[in-house]
């Protein structure tokens, strides 16, 4: 892809223009999580409280405490997601994050 080329126009929304979508997967096995080296990520944590995020990187989370509503800009979708949870924020993704219980995590950014 030309660098210069317009990021917008290279996503395709899925059918009924969702957009961009949070993916959670609650309580992944594991074997799933030593596959993906979630214990070898960086931790980052945060107390309770209201923050908008954009995502400039695809990142995937794997939360060890808390509990987060993430409200996703442009949209009236909230996704909740908690302790044992594995989460993947899109790149390009702007939400707040209402965080009802202070959070602990491994994440990790994707390079592309």
């Amino acid at each position: 892809m030309a660098s210069g080329s317009n990021p917008e126009s290279m996503d395709t929304d899925p059918p009924g223009g969702g957009g961009l979508s949070i993916s959670v997967e609650r309580n992944p096995p594991e074997s799933r999580l030593l596959q993906l080296g979630v214990k070898s990520w960086p931790k980052w944590g945060c107390p309770t409280g209201k923050f908008p995020v954009k995502f400039d990187a695809r990142q995937t989370c794997y939360l060890l405490k808390g509990k987060v509503r993430a409200h996703i800009k442009g949209s009236s979708e909230c996704v909740e997601f908690g302790a044992g949870d594995l989460v993947v924020f899109p790149k390009g993704l702007s939400c707040t994050w209402d965080v009802v219980a202070a959070v602990d995590k491994y994440y990790k950014f994707d390079s592309s």
